[in-house]
């Protein structure tokens, strides 16, 4: 697929007072994108469509190129000690994807460009814990790696990561657009992680993402280019099929990775989950969807911050774990499986 263009980009003033912000506006200019004015990212007004859910796929093309006043990085539990804050938004349209209520009525783009106070910031965190390892999430908000042919600024953060002593970075992506990435300085403290999952789930909750094939074949590209390499299957969602669904996908899996090192291989496995608000939004944003979101079917489990959630019942969730690990001690056996959750 191609990479992704915005078609309607917001700067807030203060971006213009950073190298990236400028060089992002004479960019934009170039490619004769409209560029449009906001005091703060809370005051974007005027996105077009006739309605609501038009309104929404043009927000979900529309980039905000602001400043991270915000410097405390939230904790990422369990893939990382904290997340480190590059962008905020995702163009894809996964029906199934958090960020829909954690974004609520602001699903645009955002991307910031006060990398510096970013970087310094995260070079405390790494500073406080040393000599314990900080692992930074550059992806709990965004999909980054599809945004960051336009900024680079994921591309620094892997070469700023490079340079530090106890830092690393990992994030996770739905997209192929890899190439910028393969000749960063990443001295092997990046681990690069793809999305994949069963055909079942590509094909029928994630428009706008790359193709399974498409992803993996730029997983061979970060591989050859040395980075550690690691795969996070999610949602785990049981549809008709699954078990041979999940089978098909690692038995894919496996002949597109015949001639990578995967000494270093890493799984993260995900199970599908929802809120009450997250379901309202689904409905509302993908009425046509598929996605199962019977509670009656579900255990409701209680969040961290309140916000209680549907998962798998406890023997569904069993199964699901086993089934997965069973595929992947079959065709990866030395890989390490870092959590079902």
């Amino acid at each position: 697929m191609k990479p992704f263009i915005p078609q309607l980009v917001y700067f807030e003033p203060e971006a213009l007072r950073y190298p990236l912000g400028r060089e992002l506006q004479e960019k934009f200019e170039k490619m004769n994108i409209e560029i449009r004015q906001t005091t703060s990212h809370n005051q974007v007004r005027g996105i077009p469509g006739e309605n609501e859910l038009q309104q929404y796929r043009n927000a979900k093309a529309t980039l905000v190129v602001g400043v991270r006043r915000t410097l405390k990085f939230d904790p990422s539990k369990p893939s990382a000690e904290y997340a480190i804050p590059l962008a905020t938004g995702c163009m894809g349209h996964c029906h199934y994807c958090y960020l829909q209520t954690t974004l609520g009525s602001k699903p645009y783009i955002r991307v910031y460009v006060n990398l510096d106070d970013i970087f310094a910031q995260a070079e405390k965190y790494i500073n406080e814990r040393a000599p314990e390892t900080t692992r930074f999430e550059a992806a709990c908000t965004s999909d980054v790696v599809g945004i960051d042919h336009l900024t680079h600024s994921l591309k620094k953060a892997i070469e700023f990561i490079g340079e530090t002593e106890y830092g690393r970075l990992r994030f996770v992506t739905k997209y192929e657009h890899v190439d910028h990435l393969l000749d960063a300085k990443h001295n092997g403290k990046t681990r690069f992680r793809f999305s994949v999952n069963s055909r079942y789930v590509i094909q029928h909750f994630e428009p706008g993402t790359s193709s399974f094939d498409a992803r993996l074949e730029a997983a061979r590209k970060v591989a050859h280019a040395g980075y550690p390499l690691g795969f996070i299957i999610a949602p785990i969602y049981m549809h008709d099929g699954w078990e041979e669904g999940y089978f098909e996908l690692f038995e894919r899996l496996s002949k597109q990775l015949e001639g990578v090192d995967l000494s270093n291989l890493t799984f993260e496995l995900i199970q599908h989950r929802f809120t009450k608000p997250a379901k309202a939004v689904i409905q509302k944003r993908y009425p046509k969807t598929k996605l199962d979101l019977d509670e009656t079917k579900r255990k409701y489990k209680w969040g961290r911050y309140g916000i209680g959630k549907y998962v798998y019942r406890d023997e569904e969730a069993t199964q699901l774990e086993m089934t997965l690990r069973h595929y992947i001690e079959q065709f990866f056996p030395e890989a390490m499986i870092e959590y079902f959750t």
